[in-house]
């Protein structure tokens, strides 16, 4: 194993900008400054990675349909679409609007309806109390909740709002989360790593049938928390390539990508199995999926966010952690329909499922970087610190999940 202390200083070093200023969040009662897109914040806290592609107008849709995503990774030949499964999102600050903003997205793109009348959406406040609202936060439950709902249109979605961006307060949100019946959590948040975010990793380890997905970070090189965590899914981001119809052409690595050596985790016993140059350590991301504004997903959010309102075109590893938790909500509801249990320890799962068939379960993403730091910030085949394992080919690796014990 590499000495963490001189990893740590290395990454210090080359990756994570002062946190001052007007891109650093308050430390002194956790209230935040106004979202910086790709902006890190201070130790402790955490941001969602999202990025809005800039238009004239957002009263048109803009962005990949859910049509379209669903063809390019192959959810369209999946007849199971997440039956039974209850997918929770986990963010912080509230979204007053997100019901009806889903409600409109699910009538534009002809989903099934999602509401809390029907028994399909539930809103929780974390700690008992509703949060005041936070516009950038706002957007990113529109994103995470609308595109779980895309990929498995069946699962039910628990939308647990934490008190504050703290990370003790979205810890306290993902138990909730769990406590409500969830098989799969979504986290599209992050910040810096910290000395002590091991004592963090319990809320993960300890819940089993329960996936826990985390968005990679947005601001390049760099390993963020919670996608550190040995026990949660680390989801890296690329830029997705597709023709006039849809279909999959290839993908490289996008450069805002979270991605690198954990300081501080070990490296889980699946990621051991592939050669990595740092063994011993924990490397992020696991796998990865569309992140790049430019190709970006649709989102509908009538919150304003930088005096705009509507149709946005979206990015970042924030897209990918919902879509992913999506993936896993079909796999558990066929594990369920086969007799076993829901999916635990899935990081291990991810690795042990491609070894066999990689080229067929997933997509190798080979080109592109996320920094200038040589191998490291390079993608490359097979496993490599920018977008893991790759993106998933979906009919193939749910049906590799649903084989494991």
């Amino acid at each position: 194993m590499k000495n963490n202390n001189r990893l740590s200083i290395l990454i210090t070093a080359l990756c994570i900008p002062a946190l001052t200023g007007s891109n650093a969040f308050a430390q002194d009662n956790g209230q935040s400054a106004p979202y910086v897109e790709g902006a890190r914040v201070p130790k402790g806290y955490a941001r969602p990675p999202f990025h809005v592609k800039p238009h004239a107008s957002t009263a048109a849709v803009v962005g990949l349909t859910p049509a379209t995503v669903r063809h390019a990774y192959g959810f369209d030949t999946i007849t199971n679409q997440g039956d039974g499964m209850v997918i929770a999102i986990v963010d912080a600050y509230d979204d007053p609007k997100i019901e009806s903003d889903l409600g409109v997205f699910s009538t534009q793109f002809s989903l099934p309806a999602c509401t809390t009348a029907n028994g399909c959406f539930k809103k929780i406040y974390a700690s008992g109390s509703k949060p005041r609202a936070d516009s950038g936060w706002a957007l990113e439950m529109a994103l995470d909740v609308e595109w779980a709902h895309t990929i498995a249109p069946k699962a039910k979605i628990v939308l647990v709002e934490a008190a504050s961006n703290n990370f003790n307060d979205l810890m306290t949100a993902v138990d909730v989360a769990v406590k409500n019946g969830a098989s799969v959590v979504s986290m599209s948040f992050g910040g810096s790593e910290f000395s002590s975010e091991g004592s963090f990793d319990s809320h993960f380890s300890t819940s089993p049938g329960v996936t826990f997905v985390a968005s990679s970070g947005d601001s390049g090189y760099g390993a963020e928390y919670p996608a550190a965590s040995q026990s949660v899914v680390s989801v890296g981001g690329t830029t997705l390539s597709i023709d006039a119809y849809g279909n999959y052409i290839g993908e490289s690595a996008w450069s805002g990508s979270g991605g690198g050596v954990s300081a501080y985790e070990a490296e889980p016993a699946g990621q051991a199995a592939w050669p990595v140059p740092y063994a011993g350590n924990r490397g992020i991301p696991d796998v990865s999926y569309d992140g790049n504004p430019n190709t970006g997903f649709a989102v509908y959010d009538s919150v304003t966010y930088k005096r705009q309102s509507g149709w946005f075109q979206v990015g970042g590893t924030s897209a990918g952690s919902p879509q992913w938790a999506g993936l896993f909500a079909i796999a558990n509801s066929l594990r369920t329909a086969a007799g076993k249990a829901k999916l635990g320890g899935t990081y291990n799962a991810l690795y042990t499922a491609g070894k066999s068939a990689y080229g067929s379960d997933y997509h190798d993403v080979t080109t592109g970087s996320n920094g200038t730091c040589g191998t490291v910030c390079n993608a490359a085949g097979g496993y490599d610190y920018v977008t893991g394992l790759g993106s998933q080919q979906a009919p193939n690796l749910v049906q590799a999940l649903v084989a494991q014990p």
